[in-house]
């Protein structure tokens, strides 16, 4: 089993920037996937950033590319996700997730975190 507990959620302005963390702990993670979901009021869960654990390839949904950054530190068993340039349509449910696969669907997704809410002002 997996626990993921996300944290470096807030409220920020427009333009502003965030650090999400994500800290696993359970069995080993050394061939999982991690990534980042979110979802909005009324929306369906979305694909936004992921990155191998042992290799360090990342993925990135288009509408974050190049405004965020999805990293690992192996030794704290720890992933972040840097959020530069936020924008009100940022505002979302942030979700930590691990994956046997690659984690760019939810349906590949094997263990999620409980979420920490991003709200970004205009």
């Amino acid at each position: 089993q997996v626990q993921l507990v996300e944290s470096g959620g807030g409220l920020v302005q427009a333009g502003g920037s965030l650090r999400l963390s994500c800290a696993a702990s359970g069995r080993t993670l050394g061939n999982y996937f991690m990534g980042w979901f979110r979802q909005a009021p009324g929306k369906e869960r979305d694909f936004v950033a992921a990155i191998s654990w042992s290799g360090g390839s990342t993925y990135y949904a288009d509408s974050v590319k190049g405004r965020f950054t999805i990293s690992r530190d192996k030794a704290k068993n720890t992933v972040y996700l840097q959020m530069n340039s936020l924008k009100p349509e940022d505002t979302a449910v942030y979700y930590c997730a691990a994956g046997s696969i690659a984690v760019l669907t939810a349906g590949n997704v094997n263990y999620w975190g409980q979420g920490t809410q991003v709200t970004v002002s205009s």
